[in-house]
């Protein structure tokens, strides 16, 4: 019995301090945290200087209807030519739409207020691009002289745009990396413009010319006629077989002005380094009778500082 006893003695007192350590015990240190902290959250800050390049394809719609006007005005604007078939706007051809690769650089400056973010950029495309139309015809009746009078004319103009840069203001709604956005301004390019016409006008007295060709007897009367060979009564030069006629042209560079509207999406990869995919469309004013108008899709990066 006495034995019995020391041995329960001796179990209590080693269960007592394992008990007690055991109640000191961290559970939670054994299961981990209740949750995972949040990861930082990066916020932009589209404010700031930026830089970048841009590449893409630009497709151009060029316009000739009144590109012969001025050279064939300066031929016929005294004579019946002008004043009885309207030489100057016989012609007319047709649009061409022409495209390709096009790149150039950009940089601008943003505001941002809370999620909204507003904006100047500048930019530059090189195009180098350009196509042409021609166009023909004839007309014949008798004028206000009473002359049989044959106009004909037949013409070819061409336009190149070499390249164009454009100054917009810009304003977009941030939602975090992203900054969707809409742009206009104004646009000024150079524009290689080339135009040439032949001009073929004569006329005779038909009243005279078919009452000598009834005479049977006597010497026929004096033909009033212009734009004819003398004496051959011919508009064609014997010697090449080439009809007469004036031939006009002109080629020049000019620097043309217009408007520019567009939009886009920017992603902020990092606080400094931005992507973009833009769509711009550029009207140019009319520049010697010449059109053209340019949409471009395109694609860019840049630094923000």
């Amino acid at each position: 019995m006495r034995k019995t006893s020391h041995a329960l003695l001796a179990a209590l007192s080693l269960a007592g301090p394992t008990a007690a350590r055991a109640a000191d015990l961290d559970y939670d240190f054994l299961r981990g945290p209740d949750y995972d902290p949040p990861a930082a959250v990066t916020t932009i800050d589209w404010s700031g200087v930026y830089l970048g390049g841009h590449g893409g394809y630009s497709s151009a719609a060029l316009g000739f209807q009144k590109s012969y006007q001025p050279l064939i005005f300066q031929r016929t604007h005294d004579s019946t030519a002008e004043s009885d078939f309207g030489a100057s706007n016989l012609l007319t051809s047709r649009s061409r739409r022409v495209g390709d690769v096009s790149f150039g650089g950009y940089a601008g400056y943003n505001f941002q207020y809370d999620d909204v973010v507003v904006g100047i950029e500048v930019d530059y495309t090189s195009f180098g691009r350009g196509g042409g139309s021609s166009d023909s015809i004839s007309r014949i009746k008798t004028n206000s002289l009473g002359y049989l009078e044959t106009v004909g004319l037949q013409g070819a103009s061409s336009t190149k745009i070499n390249d164009f840069g454009t100054i917009r203001a810009r304003a977009g709604y941030a939602f975090g990396n992203l900054l969707p956005y809409v742009t206009g301004g104004f646009a000024i390019g150079r524009a290689r413009i080339a135009d040439g016409v032949f001009i073929q006008d004569s006329g005779y007295n038909a009243t005279t010319f078919n009452a000598n060709q009834a005479l049977t007897t006597g010497k026929p009367a004096y033909v009033e006629n212009f734009g004819y060979r003398t004496g051959t009564f011919s508009q064609t030069d014997p010697t090449t077989g080439v009809p007469y006629t004036n031939y006009l042209s002109r080629s020049k560079t000019k620097t043309v002005g217009g408007i520019a509207l567009g939009g886009g999406l920017e992603y902020a990869i990092t606080p400094s380094i931005l992507l973009r995919a833009e769509y711009q469309y550029v009207l140019f004013n009319d520049f010697d009778g010449h059109k053209a108008n340019l949409n471009t899709v395109r694609g860019g990066a840049a630094v923000k500082f």
